[in-house]
């Protein structure tokens, strides 16, 4: 019977060479380098309709709160104005976290739109006062993104474009919560108060009196019309048509 030696101890087991991972291809040519642009135009489009999606989800949820709170307190004689008081302070917060992801939407959709503006809308109709360096803004914003617009300018749009009539319909309720006492829990005969003494009164808020509560008001709404009148840039995509969001 044949006896098997056993391996030298500087054996090393036989493996497979690593080889290295090597990147895609650029395109070599015009017609990959067309469809390269077509299957990133449809992924920016992809990201872009995503954040819209969410635009909007913030401002059905800010609609849903003034339509479900202003039924309860003015429906109701003994609802408290605060009611009403919280109604804004909900649809403020949905406003800061939509201007937050307005930022985002803006920087997918200037990709898209620098893509249709140069590339698109020069291969239907070609003029002649196409930029030669268009992609580079691309190229430069994928290599390092950033945002286009500050958090202010984004909560300033949203603002006018959404927000301001929500708030506007609250004020409305809001006064007419305290200055109808037909409202209040303790109906009287009159159907509006008499004088400022009694609004104020009316405006009371636990333990806040009734004049800091209009003067908070005032000063809330007051940063309200700023934002609304607040002049917008006439860069970016603002300098090429009407249609935004």
């Amino acid at each position: 019977m044949q006896q098997i030696s056993p391996e030298p101890e500087d054996a090393t087991p036989l493996t497979a060479t690593a080889q290295p991972r090597m990147a895609p291809a650029l395109p070599a040519n015009s017609a990959e380098k067309a469809n390269m642009i077509i299957h990133y135009y449809r992924g920016e489009i992809g990201r872009m309709t995503s954040w819209r999606d969410r635009i909007d989800r913030t401002t059905n949820w800010s609609m849903t709160v003034v339509a479900g709170l202003l039924s309860v307190s003015l429906s109701t004689p003994a609802s408290h104005h605060g009611v009403v008081l919280f109604a804004m302070l909900l649809i403020s917060v949905f406003l800061l976290i939509e201007a937050r992801r307005y930022r985002f939407f803006d920087v997918y959709r200037a990709r898209v739109r620098q893509l249709e503006r140069h590339y698109f809308a020069q291969a239907l109709c070609p003029r002649a006062e196409l930029r030669a360096d268009w992609a580079e803004s691309i190229a430069s914003s994928l290599r390092a993104p950033i945002f286009l617009i500050s958090y202010r300018e984004a909560l300033f749009r949203r603002i006018r474009r959404n927000y301001v009539w929500m708030y506007l319909i609250l004020l409305l309720a809001w006064g007419l919560k305290i200055s109808s006492p037909k409202l209040q829990a303790d109906e009287r005969p009159a159907e509006f108060i008499g004088n400022l003494q009694q609004l104020i009164v009316n405006a009371h808020l636990g333990p806040l009196h009734g004049g800091v509560v209009l003067a908070a008001v005032g000063v809330f709404y007051l940063a309200l019309m700023i934002a609304v009148f607040y002049p917008e840039p006439d860069d970016g995509e603002f300098a090429h048509g009407e249609v935004h969001v």
